[in-house]
């Protein structure tokens, strides 16, 4: 007989936060394993978790971890969620859809930036936790204020969030190469570039993109690369608010 196929933390009633009846005290709850979990992930990434390194953390035995949870998935899960109850969601009272996506483009990508973990689990589980509820919600909200046609509201959140998930997702990756390898990005980035333009085979590549950084200007790499995220939404905004009213 095949296996059950696991659907979510948020479905299988195991979300319970205080320790049941035939668990032993110890000062633990899933409040506080969960938020351990984040701040190891934070840490040391993904790769390297493990239950066994988060009850060394916790000062506890694998086994009290197990009382609270059911599997590393679940806990993984619970974690995605309590991260998620960090993006700042917009005030929805006003008409101003445009300021209202930009701001839930903002936040997500501070999310993935922040904790670079995160894009590794976003298709991973289904993400019915309250918090990316909340953040789901909000965003279909305002999209419903744009003016697209229903059927094309959720190719314009595609359009959006996808966008925003690629692009934070290189940029968390890129700050925690910078970190690890112990240098600043700014660092890392003229170190890549002088051995890059080192490489004949790519004169034309190097020399375009420079004429186009230089085009675009920004002084540090932070400023670089916020300029093309605020460039970018604003090129999605203007996709939304031209396709208003379309009735293909």
């Amino acid at each position: 007989m095949a296996a059950a196929v696991r659907t979510s933390v948020w479905l299988d009633g195991k979300t319970t936060r205080s320790r049941k009846a035939d668990q032993p005290a110890g000062g633990l709850d899933l409040d506080k394993i969960t938020a351990a979990t984040v701040g190891l992930l934070d840490s040391e990434g993904l790769a390297k978790f493990s239950m066994r390194r988060l009850a060394a953390d916790l000062g506890v035995t694998a086994m009290s971890v197990y009382w609270y949870v059911a599997n590393k998935d679940d806990l993984l899960e619970l974690a995605l969620d309590q991260v998620m109850g960090e993006l700042d969601l917009p005030d929805e009272a006003s008409d101003d859809w445009r300021a209202q996506i930009r701001r839930l483009a903002v936040t997500y990508r501070v999310l993935l930036v922040s904790h670079p973990w995160v894009s590794s689990l976003v298709g991973e589980y289904l993400n019915i936790g309250p918090n990316s509820v909340a953040f789901s919600n909000s965003a279909l909200r305002v999209m419903a204020k744009t003016g697209l046609p229903e059927h094309g509201q959720t190719g314009g959140l595609a359009a959006v969030f996808q966008f925003v998930y690629g692009f934070g997702t290189v940029e968390g990756h890129f700050r925690d190469r910078c970190a690890r390898a112990g240098m600043t990005q700014d660092e890392y980035f003229h170190h890549a570039m002088s051995s890059i333009t080192r490489k004949p085979e790519v004169d034309y590549s190097m020399d375009r993109a420079q004429h186009l950084m230089d085009a675009r200007g920004g002084d540090t790499v932070d400023d670089m690369r916020d300029r093309d995220f605020e460039f970018a939404v604003d090129l999605l905004l203007a996709g939304i608010e031209s396709m208003r009213g379309d009735k293909r």
